[in-house]
């Protein structure tokens, strides 16, 4: 009976032992949880200041450099030089207007870019006969360099504004229409299949298959294409007008005005890295639809 007794005392205590550790286990991970939420916020912070450092650390090497002449300031310039040129510009009244012009000519060229390359990109991946049709044409223009078609553009469309939203078109629209089918073509095929024995339609498996699990080949397009549209708009400005920030480029360069050189690239630079973000905004708005 002793024994019994014991044993029942034993299982008590037991239970009772085991009553408090949840609440000590709960506490253990809440506190796992906040330190681990705490670890990702510190490195979401550590690298973009890295990122930063790493920039600020370059321009005062380059700043250093060019003060010290250990390299020729004519041929590097200095970001203070480049600076004061680019307050040069803007008081001039020369900035903001080559600005407009180099901007309205990408948005347009990208705008119909896009418009353009995603519909008739999703059409070439997803019929057959569509892709009979014109992956002829999209593998001609994809092999050739859009540049050499720059005196074929003067002559049909002559020097202004229009001839260079079509070299940025023509930039911007293979890179997207190359993506957009590679998206189409590489959908889940058994996925294709399910949804067809279940009876839906071209337009259901479209909206909720084919659309989805091309998203990321499509974004992927647009990257490419923005990168292709900022060089054609300063090749299109460098070789065929006088206004934009291409222009400036070239004359700068012409004249061996440095200062002036960079800060027309850094005005490019800033225009892709704007649209870079926004993209990748983009991308993350459209998360869930990745394959897990």
């Amino acid at each position: 009976m002793a024994s019994n007794v014991q044993s029942v005392d034993d299982a008590s205590s037991v239970s009772a032992a085991e009553a408090g550790p949840p609440r000590s286990r709960r506490a253990a991970d809440a506190a796992a949880a906040k330190r681990r939420s705490r670890n990702r916020k510190l490195k979401k912070m550590i690298w973009p200041l890295v990122s930063t450092l790493s920039v600020v650390v370059f321009l005062g090497a380059w700043q250093i450099a060019a003060s010290t002449e250990a390299v020729n300031p004519l041929f590097t310039s200095s970001p203070s030089r480049a600076v004061e040129a680019f307050r040069d510009l803007v008081d001039r009244g020369e900035l903001w207007p080559n600005l407009w012009i180099s901007a309205q000519e990408f948005l347009i060229g990208f705008g119909l870019a896009v418009v353009v390359g995603i519909p008739l990109g999703i059409l070439i991946g997803w019929y057959r006969p569509v892709e009979a049709v014109f992956s002829p044409f999209v593998t001609f223009m994809n092999s050739i360099p859009r540049i050499a078609l720059l005196p074929l553009l003067i002559i049909w469309i002559g020097i202004g504004v229009p001839l260079k939203i079509t070299i940025v078109f023509l930039g911007a629209v293979i890179a997207i229409l190359i993506n957009t089918i590679a998206g189409m073509k590489a959908l889940d095929q058994q996925l294709l299949t399910m949804a067809r024995s279940f009876k839906a339609s071209d337009f259901q498996i479209f909206r909720t298959i084919a659309l989805p699990g091309s998203v990321p080949f499509i974004l992927s397009g647009l990257r490419f294409g923005l990168g292709h549209s900022l060089v054609g708009v300063v090749v299109g400005e460098m070789f065929a007008s006088n206004q934009g920030i291409g222009h400036i480029i070239a004359v700068a360069g012409n004249t061996f005005q440095t200062d002036l050189v960079f800060v027309g690239v850094v005005i490019i630079a800033s225009f892709g890295l704007l649209f870079t973000w926004l993209l990748a905004r983009l991308e993350q708005r459209f998360e869930s639809w990745r394959k897990p």
